[in-house]
């Protein structure tokens, strides 16, 4: 009888239960550089998490290939809820579309667990050296004989990289790509007139062409921007099926239990949706999306093949 009722008090105790999470200080993986967007966004609900959850949320940097130095260091670490990964679409994304021999695979070796932010691309021009206000007048004077046109990008890979590659497959016009090492020099480059026409997001570009140093053509969100109303889509500007936004997402390693990913999910989406953060993504420029693991896992994959198309479609290649 004593035996039994041993047996009974063990199967009732909660020993195989989820511990409380976090029971520890988590860690929150950036693939980039401090002071990237990725890292902003990071930052934010991480500081939002400690005040809400009572325990330290440590945004360690780790960049290195394009985001894949610190994507592999996440899927090696336990899916405990104690190491999360934030990142930009090209980890998620355009990695695997981009780099066949890529190190990891964010489908299968991570978890999903909300796309967190988005923001669209704002087709701009150097008004010194472009005199195209419109897309029309824009295509013209990409077409005329003798003008070499470039445009700047953040690095091979990037949203506004790969949006450039659209924009030439659908309007049959001519860029060269000069690829730098960061929005911040890609933004230099045009302001100073080293190259004509980028993609730049929204945040990045909005006070330079409020203070006419660039000039907007259209922008590639589904509607117009209260930051920038006057600005067209490019549907109304003329260009269809051109709808393109840079987002971010947070993930862990692979295999989190289903209980814990609710939970974790659940603290992500509360700091995103806190007013001090989501007043701080408004003014960055970011819409908050906030999506469901699996909205996030859907939409991902949709990503990876869109993007492919345009990879194989503009014969690009990692540089």
């Amino acid at each position: 009888m004593k035996r039994r009722s041993l047996l009974l008090a063990s199967l009732a105790t909660p020993a195989l239960a989820q511990p409380a999470w976090p029971s520890r200080p988590v860690t929150v993986v950036v693939p980039f550089a401090a002071g990237s967007s990725s890292d902003i966004i990071a930052r934010a609900t991480a500081q939002q998490m400690s005040a809400t959850l009572g325990r330290p949320f440590v945004v360690e940097n780790r960049p290195g290939a394009t985001g894949e130095l610190g994507a592999r260091g996440v899927i090696r670490a336990a899916p405990d809820g104690h190491t999360l990964m934030h990142g930009p679409i090209s980890v998620w994304a355009i990695n695997v579309a981009l780099r066949p021999n890529l190190g990891y695979d964010p489908v299968r070796e991570l978890t999903r667990i909300t796309q967190t932010v988005r923001t669209p691309n704002i087709l701009v021009v150097n008004p010194r050296l472009v005199p195209a206000t419109d897309l029309p007048s824009l295509i013209e004077w990409m077409k005329r004989p003798g003008n070499a046109v470039s445009y700047p990008s953040s690095g091979v890979g990037s949203s506004d990289h790969l949006t450039g590659e659209m924009f030439k497959l659908a309007t049959g016009t001519e860029m060269t790509h000069i690829p730098y090492t960061g929005g911040g020099p890609a933004m230099t480059s045009i302001i100073a007139g080293d190259t004509q026409v980028s993609f730049q997001n929204l945040g990045a570009v909005s006070g330079h062409i409020l203070e006419g140093r660039l000039r907007a053509i259209l922008s590639t969100a589904e509607s117009r921007s209260p930051i920038l109303p006057a600005i067209p889509t490019a549907a109304e500007a003329g260009l269809r099926d051109f709808v393109v936004y840079s987002w971010q997402g947070y993930g862990a390693p692979a295999n989190m239990d289903a209980a814990l990913l609710r939970e974790v999910h659940a603290a992500i989406t509360a700091a995103l949706r806190a007013p001090a953060v989501a007043q701080r993504m408004t003014d960055l420029g970011f819409d908050i999306v906030a999506s469901s693991p699996d909205e996030f896992a859907a939409f991902q994959v949709a990503e990876i093949e869109r993007w492919r198309r345009v990879v194989r479609a503009g014969n690009i290649r990692a540089e």
